[in-house]
């Protein structure tokens, strides 16, 4: 507030004269000396509403509202720029009229309940000669003061009528008499005018009449549409058969101005007072005046139409001051201290120069606020604008959707707008905004409320991926709108509670996830396995939030080097790489095959093997349990005419992913199996049954397994499932040993 008020106080010193007071006194800013008239600014806040008292030789007087308008004096509180005004005219009542004009003034102020008095004096002298007859048009009063040695007229009036009170036999001394529009009133001595609000005066060999507006002796007319108020004053004095008149007329314009594109207009008649050619202006603002080509230059408009002069100030006028008021919306209004002089020459030659101080106001008229939404789709975050606020009026809070923001509002205070709608690629974002403004000083909230859209043109997210020796990495940078879908891998939402399940390692933060995937894990696919190396492919789908669709996927395929591995395909084959060096002697290279013997190795390198058979052939056996089904195999060797076994190798699967095998017949699984390669330690010559005992061997990084699901109660596994006894010789087999070995097998389709 503090700020508030020492900018406007500065604004409108800006406008006065840079003069100062000849003595520092607490709260007056401003004693100035005009052409007719002499001003005090006091500083409101400071004085705490001032009172004034005029100081002379007889002692004090109070000034009040009726007191100023009767003396010559003018007080105008400007509450909105927090000053006080006081203008008092160089006629007023207790000037000293010596070689100059005196003024001495009591400023009285009030602190904790005590009255403080300062004395100001200032002695001011006109700084332009005086016309034979000067008009004041001031806020409260008139006043006319005429040269007291009158040229002799040029010829006599006809009208003896207007003499016949002047010979009443109780006329004595200094009359006065006024004449309103229909008749001329009775006379009254000088004393009954002063009673009656009317002051005459002598000083500087001038003539002076004063009286406020409104008088009962006062009339209102209307001079071509512009209302006007006069006062018709006569002053004689008969001595003998001589009569001595002093014709003393007042009138002034009382048009209250009005407000129209941006321009305060003002009219006054042009022909107020007899005029020959015209009338000269010259205007100004707060006691200023100037040339009217300056004040051209400056916006201002002067016209002439009708016999009337009519004033035109542009709302931005330097001088001028603007409010900013709240009620169900936001106003403002211009005020304006005109001051202008009119200039005037009758048919003897003689000047009358007419000087208005007019205060004029605006109607409130509505402030227009805009908004200017410049947000920047790329940018992710909105962007707008509100302008045109007075700068008189603040932001006290805002509202972002209904959530409250403290102001002022920065680029540090963030806020997450959710989905409005997503269409066609695109998303549709929406920020309401609830501006509450407030016009200082005021209580009286303003709302202002604005709604904007963005439509982000989205796409589902994509990953970053990477081969490593062990694996593959992903990496996701999140997007503001990555919230919109799901990433999956097959058909599971990837969470942390998967990624630990399947032994992913996975880091998810505000700003990107990611995500490592050893090597046979759940989700791989295996091709062209070598015992060079594999490819092996991993996928990570992109969903739609609400209806799961798989809007992208990103997938990977890495080349690895092959060590040992089993794989157990989802379409019924089994994929065995090996060494059998842990059951050949160093240098043995046997012919080596499955159980059925022409089953052999797709690639031999060394002690290593690659097979790759399904799972219903080379004489494999199934096994069912509660919940899986397993498929089982053997690799032998032969050496020397004997046979030998070097590993069992087995695929197990959860007996519900395998529904349509007993539905369309065909092996299709759910899942990929879950693989074991069991090595078999002693090996005999000879026909032997393989009863050794066996030591199976899990290698967790050789085996893709999920949790096996239960059966569903509908599945009826005795139906679907037959066991048959081996009836053909098996060539690796010596008679004696079939009986040994059961097969089952699932039928051939």
């Amino acid at each position: 507030m503090a700020f508030q008020l020492i900018y406007s106080v500065a604004l409108l010193l800006s406008l006065w004269s840079t003069a100062r007071c000849d003595f520092f006194v607490e709260g007056v800013l401003q004693m100035e000396c005009h052409d007719r008239y002499f001003m005090i600014a006091v500083d409101l806040a400071a004085t705490g509403g001032p009172r004034f008292e005029a100081v002379d030789g007889t002692g004090t007087y109070a000034i009040t509202e009726d007191y100023a308008a009767k003396c010559g004096y003018s007080i105008n509180v400007l509450s909105l720029l927090g000053l006080v005004e006081f203008r008092a005219s160089y006629f007023s009542c207790h000037t000293e009229k010596d070689d100059g004009f005196s003024f001495r003034f009591n400023l009285i102020t009030t602190y904790d309940g005590e009255d403080v008095y300062y004395a100001l004096n200032k002695t001011c002298s006109p700084s332009l000669p005086w016309s034979p007859r000067e008009v004041t048009c001031e806020v409260n009063y008139m006043e006319v003061s005429v040269r007291s040695e009158l040229p002799c007229p040029a010829g006599f009036s006809d009208d003896w009528n207007t003499l016949e009170p002047l010979y009443s036999a109780s006329t004595q001394g200094w009359q006065v008499t006024f004449q309103n529009l229909d008749e001329q009133l009775p006379p009254m001595n000088l004393s009954k005018a002063r009673r009656e609000g009317y002051v005459f005066d002598l000083a500087h060999d001038r003539i002076v009449f004063r009286t406020p507006y409104g008088q009962p002796e006062s009339y209102s007319t209307e001079v071509n549409g512009v209302p006007v108020e006069v006062v018709h004053a006569t002053l004689f004095l008969r001595q003998s058969w001589v009569a001595i008149m002093v014709d003393m007329i007042a009138a002034c314009s009382m048009d209250a101005g009005s407000y129209h594109s941006g321009y305060m207009i003002w009219d006054t008649p042009e022909a107020l007072y007899p005029s020959l050619g015209g009338t000269q202006i010259s205007l100004g603002l707060n006691g200023k005046l100037g040339e009217l080509a300056a004040a051209e230059q400056k916006g201002f408009i002067m016209a002439r139409y009708n016999s009337t002069v009519q004033i035109g100030i542009p709302s931005n006028a330097e001088g001028g001051y603007r409010k900013s008021f709240v009620n169900n919306g936001i106003f403002e209004f211009y005020i304006f201290n005109l001051y202008l002089k009119q200039t005037s020459v009758d048919e003897q030659h003689e000047e009358t120069a007419l000087r208005f101080h007019r205060t004029l106001v605006t109607p409130l008229l509505p402030s227009s606020l805009f908004t200017e939404d410049q947000t920047d789709v790329a940018e992710g975050a909105f962007t707008v604008y509100l302008g045109k606020v007075p700068r008189d009026v603040e932001l006290t809070s805002l509202q972002l959707n209904g959530q409250e923001f403290e102001v002022p509002f920065s680029d540090a205070n963030t806020y997450t707008l959710t989905e409005f709608s997503k269409e066609n690629a695109a998303m549709l974002h929406k920020l309401d905004i609830n501006y509450t403004l407030k016009a200082i000083p005021g209580n009286d909230p303003y709302y202002y409320t604005v709604s904007v859209k963005a439509l982000i043109a989205v796409s589902p997210p994509s990953f970053d991926a990477s081969c490593t020796a062990s694996g593959i990495d992903f990496k996701l940078a999140y997007r503001s709108f990555d919230y919109l879908w799901d990433i999956s891998i097959g058909s599971d939402r990837l969470t942390p509670a998967l990624a630990a399940e399947h032994g992913y390692t996975m880091s998810n933060d505000s700003h990107s996830l990611l995500l490592s995937v050893p090597l046979f894990t759940h989700g791989y696919k295996y091709q062209d396995i070598t015992l060079k190396g594999f490819l092996g492919t991993f996928t990570i789908l992109v969903r739609d939030h609400n209806t799961s669709e798989v809007k992208t996927s990103t997938i990977k395929t890495c080349l690895f080097n092959t060590t040992e591995l089993i794989v157990c395909s989802t379409n019924g084959w089994m994929t065995v790489v090996t060494d059998l060096a842990v059951v050949l002697q160093s240098g043995e290279i046997p012919t080596i095959h499955l159980m059925n013997s022409r089953c052999v190795p797709k690639e031999v390198d060394g002690t290593r093997v690659l097979f790759s058979f399904p799972l219903h052939s080379c004489g494999s056996t199934v096994e069912l349990s509660k919940g899986d089904v397993t498929y089982q195999n053997k690799i032998y060797f032969v050496r020397y005419e004997n046979v030998s076994e070097g590993m069992t190798v087995q695929c197990i699967y959860p007996l519900a992913s395998l529904q349509r095998l007993f539905s369309i017949h065909k092996f299709e699984s759910d899942k990929e199996g879950f693989g074991n390669i069991i090595p078999f330690v002693t090996s005999t010559k000879g026909v032997q049954t393989c009863t050794t005992t066996e030591m199976t061997t899990t290698v967790a990084p050789q085996r893709t397994r999920t949790p096996s699901l239960h059966l569903p109660s509908f599945y009826h596994t005795a139906r679907h499932v037959k066991v048959y006894r081996v009836r053909n010789k098996l060539p690796y087999l010596k008679k004696g040993t079939k009986d040994a070995m059961q097969e089952m097998r699932l039928p051939r389709f």
